[in-house]
Protein backbone atom coordinates (compact mmCIF):
# COMPACT_ATOMS: atom_id res chain seq x y z
CA UNK A 1 0.00 0.00 0.00
CA UNK A 2 1.60 3.36 -0.99
CA UNK A 3 0.30 5.87 1.18
CA UNK A 4 0.69 9.71 0.38
CA UNK A 5 3.40 12.10 1.48
CA UNK A 6 1.34 14.65 3.41
CA UNK A 7 -0.05 11.54 5.75
CA UNK A 8 1.77 11.89 9.32
CA UNK A 9 3.43 9.13 11.26
CA UNK A 10 1.28 6.36 13.46
CA UNK A 11 3.05 8.51 16.99
CA UNK A 12 1.81 11.70 17.67
CA UNK A 13 4.64 13.53 18.43
CA UNK A 14 6.78 12.00 14.99
CA UNK A 15 7.36 14.01 11.85
CA UNK A 16 8.86 12.96 8.59
CA UNK A 17 11.82 14.97 7.63
CA UNK A 18 9.76 16.71 4.37
CA UNK A 19 7.62 17.68 7.19
CA UNK A 20 10.22 19.31 8.73
CA UNK A 21 12.58 20.51 6.09
CA UNK A 22 11.96 24.60 5.58
CA UNK A 23 10.15 25.38 8.91
CA UNK A 24 10.76 28.59 10.73
CA UNK A 25 12.44 28.07 13.92
CA UNK A 26 11.35 30.36 16.63
CA UNK A 27 13.52 31.39 19.83
CA UNK A 28 12.05 33.26 22.89
CA UNK A 29 9.43 34.58 20.00
CA UNK A 30 11.72 35.70 17.20
CA UNK A 31 12.39 33.87 14.40
CA UNK A 32 16.36 33.08 14.27
CA UNK A 33 16.53 30.82 10.59
CA UNK A 34 14.93 27.90 9.62
CA UNK A 35 15.32 23.54 9.45
CA UNK A 36 17.76 23.05 6.76
CA UNK A 37 17.54 19.33 7.25
CA UNK A 38 17.47 16.63 9.97
CA UNK A 39 20.40 14.33 10.66
CA UNK A 40 19.59 10.89 11.90
CA UNK A 41 22.66 10.13 14.22
CA UNK A 42 22.64 6.87 16.46
CA UNK A 43 21.67 8.06 19.56
CA UNK A 44 19.45 11.24 18.62
CA UNK A 45 18.32 12.94 15.48
CA UNK A 46 19.99 16.37 14.96
CA UNK A 47 18.16 19.60 13.55
CA UNK A 48 20.40 21.31 11.34
CA UNK A 49 19.26 24.91 11.51
CA UNK A 50 20.20 27.59 8.88
CA UNK A 51 21.06 30.80 10.42
CA UNK A 52 21.53 33.65 8.44
CA UNK A 53 25.99 33.26 8.50
CA UNK A 54 26.01 29.27 9.61
CA UNK A 55 24.49 26.61 10.62
CA UNK A 56 24.29 24.58 14.19
CA UNK A 57 22.92 21.28 14.79
CA UNK A 58 20.41 20.99 17.90
CA UNK A 59 19.59 17.40 19.48
CA UNK A 60 16.24 17.09 18.54
CA UNK A 61 14.99 16.33 22.20
CA UNK A 62 11.57 17.50 23.88
CA UNK A 63 13.71 19.88 26.15
CA UNK A 64 15.31 21.47 23.50
CA UNK A 65 12.14 21.72 20.76
CA UNK A 66 9.04 21.93 23.20
CA UNK A 67 6.90 22.93 20.12
CA UNK A 68 6.60 21.54 16.31
CA UNK A 69 3.61 22.86 14.68
CA UNK A 70 4.06 22.13 10.93
CA UNK A 71 0.63 23.73 9.88
CA UNK A 72 1.73 26.77 11.52
CA UNK A 73 5.17 26.27 9.85
CA UNK A 74 7.36 26.56 12.79
CA UNK A 75 9.27 25.17 15.62
CA UNK A 76 9.93 26.63 19.13
CA UNK A 77 12.98 26.21 20.39
CA UNK A 78 15.44 26.37 24.12
CA UNK A 79 18.82 25.47 23.57
CA UNK A 80 21.29 25.71 26.19
CA UNK A 81 22.82 28.34 26.56
CA UNK A 82 25.75 29.56 23.94
CA UNK A 83 24.93 27.11 21.34
CA UNK A 84 23.67 30.21 18.86
CA UNK A 85 25.96 32.61 20.31
CA UNK A 86 28.76 33.57 18.31
CA UNK A 87 32.22 33.47 20.39
CA UNK A 88 33.71 37.27 21.07
CA UNK A 89 36.96 36.58 19.67
CA UNK A 90 38.07 39.70 21.48
CA UNK A 91 37.62 37.50 25.00
CA UNK A 92 39.18 34.43 23.58
CA UNK A 93 42.53 36.44 23.21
Amino acid sequence: IVQPLDVSPPEPEAWYDHQLVGLKVIRDGAEIGEIARVDHMPAQDLLAIKLEDREVLLPFVKAFVPKVDVSAGLIEVTPPGGLFEELDQDDAN
